[in-house]
Formats: C-alpha cells, sequence, structure tokens
C-alpha cells in the first residue's frame, strides 16, 4: 500500500451511524473512535444556540430537544432544503452532512494529525445528483475528496482483504457474492464477482427510502396505538415525547435481535405506559419492509445472469442486517446461510480506507493492489420529442447496469431554422416518459450560428465516470467547437454557497 506522510483515511457516511477508518502501518484498515471512545459516531445533530452538536449528546436531546435536532439528512441528499425547519432556518442537507464529516475530521485529527484526502462512501443506488451532494459535503466539511466509492462495494474490498485476496493470493478462485447491505436509511444489493485482486459488480439495485429506520417507525406506530388505545391521545403530538418514543423503540429493536421481547416504557398527558413486543410480533409488523428487500434481491440476482445455484456467498452489511428475520429471509430465498464474517459497521468504512490506499499508489506511480470495476445503477438519458407523437420521451444513452467508466454518443436534431440555443435536459430513471424519471439537470448550447438550418445534427456525449459523476460534451454541426457544458442542477449549491458553508463551518469548530 502507499507510503505516505498523510494518513490514508476512509469515511463510511451514514444515515443513522458513521464510522472513519485508516490505514495502519501495515496496510490494515482500522476503525478510528471518536472523541468520545466509541468506534461509530451517530449522524444526529442538535442546534443549541449557536453550536451544533453532533453525536452521542445529539441523541440525548431527541427527548429534550427534539425540534432543534436533525436526524437522517442523507435521505434528503439531492433536495434543495432538509425536510425540517430548525432554529427558524432551513438547512441544505448536504451542509448538515458537511457538519457530521467536520465532527469525524476533528475528533480523528486528535490521534491522526492534520489531513485533507478521503474517500467517502455512498449507497450504491445513489444517483448523479445525491452522488455530487455527497462530495459537495466533503468539500464543505474542508476535506479534499479523492473518491467515492460505492458502499456494498466497499463491504467486498473488506472481505476480500479478510480473506487474503490483496495480500499475494492472487490464484484465490473467483466467487460470486451477493452484498446484502442494510443500513438505518437505505437498502442497497450488488452481485460481485471476487477473485484474485479483482473486485467486479455484476448488477446492483437498491432503495434510497429503505432502512432501520422504518423499522424504528412501525414500532414507534405500535407503541403510539396502544397509548391511543388506552388513553385515547396520540404521544406522537408533543415533539419531545416522540423523541424519546423513538430512542426508546430503537433500543427495544436491538433487543429483539438478541432476546424474544423486548418492553417499550414512556410518559405521555400525566399518564405512564409499558408497551411489551414480541420477537414475533416485530417481524409480522414489519414484514413488508423485508419481502421488500426480498423482491430486490431477486430482481439484481435475475438482472445479473445468475442464480441461487450460481452464488458462493451472501454478505450482510450494515447494521440493520443484525435482525434475526434478515438471515432467516435469505436462507430461505437461497437455501445458504449468510455469511457474517465481516463486522457490519466497520467493513464499509475499512473498505473506504482500502481504495483510498490505492488512489494513493496511483497518485504515486505504484502498481494498484487490486482492481473494482463497477456499473451503473440508474439508466442515464436526454429528453427529446418523439418524432410520431410530438410528447416529451425519454431516450436512454447509458442504460443500467453498464459497466462504467462508460460513454455514449446519441444524435439529435434542432427543431427549427435559424434556432440560437438547445436546451437538453438530462434525466435518470427506467421509464420512458421523463415525468417518471429523476432530472439531474439542465445543460444550454448558446449563440449557435444565425443561418442553422432546421434539423441540424446535434451530437451528444455522456462520459460516465467510475464513481458515478457525468460530464456531458455536445457538438452543433456547423459550430466550430465541441463544448464540455456544465450542468447546472436546481438543487445543488453554487460554488460560492459552498464556499460561504465551508467558511462557516470551518469558523465554528
Amino acid at each position: 500500500m502507499a507510503e505516505t506522510s498523510e494518513p490514508i483515511v476512509g469515511i463510511d457516511l451514514g444515515t443513522t451511524y458513521s464510522v472513519l477508518a485508516r490505514l495502519d502501518e501495515s496496510g490494515r484498515p482500522v476503525s478510528i473512535p471518536n472523541i468520545e471512545g466509541e468506534m461509530v459516531t451517530p449522524s444526529v445533530l442538535f442546534f443549541e444556540d449557536n453550536d451544533v452538536i453532533v453525536g452521542k449528546e445529539a441523541v440525548k436531546a431527541m427527548g429534550t430537544e427534539y425540534l432543534n435536532v436533525a436526524e437522517c439528512a442523507k435521505r434528503d441528499l439531492g433536495q434543495r432544503e432538509f425536510h425540517k425547519e430548525i432554529n427558524g432556518q432551513h438547512y441544505p442537507p448536504e451542509v448538515l452532512q458537511a457538519w457530521i464529516l467536520r465532527k469525524l475530521r476533528n475528533d480523528s485529527m486528535r490521534q491522526l494529525g492534520e489531513y485533507r484526502k478521503v474517500v467517502i462512501t455512498v449507497p450504491a443506488y445513489f444517483d448523479e445528483v445525491r452522488r455530487k451532494a455527497t462530495q459537495d459535503a466533503g468539500y464543505i466539511a474542508g476535506f479534499e475528496v479523492m473518491d467515492i466509492i460505492n458502499e456494498p462495494t466497499a463491504a467486498a474490498v473488506a472481505y476480500g482483504f479478510g480473506e487474503g485476496y490483496l495480500t499475494g493470493k492472487e490464484s484465490a478462485e473467483r466467487k460470486k457474492i451477493i452484498v446484502y447491505d442494510l443500513g438505518g436509511g437505505t437498502f442497497d444489493v450488488t452481485v460481485m464477482e471476487v477473485g484474485g485482486r479483482d473486485f467486479v459488480t455484476l448488477a446492483t439495485d437498491g432503495d434510497m427510502q429503505l432502512g432501520g429506520r422504518d423499522w424504528d417507525q412501525r414500532m414507534v406506530d405500535y407503541c403510539a396505538e396502544e397509548y391511543i388505545r388506552k388513553y385515547g391521545l396520540d404521544p406522537r403530538e408533543d415533539p419531545n415525547v416522540e423523541g424519546r418514543l423513538w430512542r426508546e423503540c430503537e433500543d427495544a429493536k436491538r433487543t429483539l435481535s438478541a432476546r424474544s421481547k423486548a418492553s417499550v416504557a414512556f410518559e405521555f398527558g400525566g399518564n405512564a405506559i409499558r408497551v411489551e413486543v414480541t420477537r414475533d410480533e416485530f417481524h409480522a409488523m414489519t414484514r413488508d419492509l423485508l419481502d421488500r428487500t426480498a423482491f430486490t434481491t431477486r430482481q439484481t440476482l435475475q438482472a445479473a445472469g445468475l442464480e441461487w445455484g450460481d452464488i458462493d456467498r451472501i454478505l450482510l452489511v450494515g447494521g440493520s442486517s443484525r435482525m434475526p428475520a434478515v438471515s432467516e429471509m435469505l436462507k430461505e430465498l437461497s437455501g445458504m446461510e449468510p455469511d457474517r464474517s465481516i463486522s457490519p459497521d466497520d467493513a464499509v468504512a475499512h473498505g473506504a480506507a482500502l481504495h483510498a490506499g490505492l488512489l494513493m499508489d496511483l497518485n504515486q506511480g505504484k502498481a494498484p493492489a487490486f482492481t473494482i470495476r463497477n456499473v451503473n445503477s440508474h439508466s442515464l438519458g436526454v429528453v427529446g420529442v418523439d418524432p410520431k407523437t410530438k410528447r416529451p420521451r425519454t431516450a436512454i444513452l447509458i442504460p443500467r447496469n453498464t459497466p462504467i467508466p462508460a460513454q455514449a454518443r446519441r444524435i439529435f436534431k434542432t427543431q427549427k431554422k435559424a434556432q440560437q440555443s438547445i436546451l437538453i435536459q438530462i434525466v435518470e430513471g427506467e421509464s420512458s416518459s421523463p415525468e417518471d424519471c429523476t432530472e439531474i439537470g439542465k445543460c444550454s448550447v448558446r449563440d449557435l450560428p444565425a443561418d442553422l438550418a432546421a434539423q441540424t445534427p446535434v451530437n451528444i456525449l455522456f462520459q460516465y465516470s467510475e464513481n458515478g459523476r457525468l460530464t456531458v460534451d455536445v457538438r452543433v454541426q456547423g459550430a466550430d467547437r465541441q463544448l464540455r457544458h456544465k450542468i447546472v442542477r436546481d438543487n445543488s449549491l453554487s460554488q460560492k454557497e459552498l464556499d460561504r458553508w465551508r467558511s462557516q463551518l470551518k469558523s465554528s469548530s
């Protein structure tokens, strides 16, 4: 691995918990504890006057100052504002993510010294807009983000390291594995081929709005409804009671992974209640959530062109994968026992640190210790006009599950004579209707030649990088040059806004 005076750092920026890891002197990934001495940091923020407190103390504030607590900001990436107003202000989710990163950075520098370069992980199913937002969060936090890497891929790299693939076992038998990653707020499933020093993604899918948080919500609703039945009042109407209930229900969920029953106690409106929940009851109330992950897993396996008999191992990643129902479901689906050999909490950060070491090696001109080949999780295209119906239609340039990096070219035509500008709408999604796709942004080409004829060819080139970021080149026949156009994203922060927030976070730490 790379020899450098600067620490080699990878960060698992999770929806509910985050972990920072580095490579030690022998090239092994190790997690770095925060200032509280814990390896995982809750991705929760508490706004107290002019201070922003991140982590364990912010979780405590959920029961007393819930209106001033922000959690699960990762789920709002890609939106202009976080869904909850705090202290009379709507914050961009990138900024909330940056405060979490800043906490990890400041705590780790007490042990590692000053550093700037990092690799940050993202869900494999994150679209291009959310990937950019994650990079922007790293910039605001004061990092130089060398790369972003998919969480399941990072976990597979950590698994490969543990198996010895990165330390000389080049002749190791190639295995086809499924990485089932159920985190606090997102779910990913990735089919990979791993062997020797190669990590090749065959197919990936997921759900950006499905994770352990949704299991917690079911428990919260169940307990609230028990209270309503007994006392006729809804405890969720009081934000602080709701905050305490969230904490109690998350603890009860964890208890049910080890015991057959748990209880949730809370007070509201002068009345106290203790709700007992059995593991079977909890599984019944969340069965549809688990079924969603089973459906996605089957679909991804099919997209990879494989059957269960082709799979050698199922890796469980993400804290929520500890729930017994997950293992039972996967065993029923596949006929094999899922592999828990890697830490659900640390594996993703460890893989990110190993990838950071790979990038450092490449920067120093060294041969890479391993190679990664990913696929794109969403089809990429532009909005065109159907010549027959004259209605907007998605023209896909790069289909989903295409190996990346990738590029694709397509020719469109101008609609009228002497057209002075062209607006290119870029979308991600599988639907032929642009309305059912996610808009990444727009590119505009202006100042076209005054005598441009109607139906002039417009050549559009997509270049999609390994980290899931897109650049667009446009050539208009008759124009004198090809242009690389900046994508304008309605929900992204401008460079001026990024610099302002970066300065603000730096001055507040």
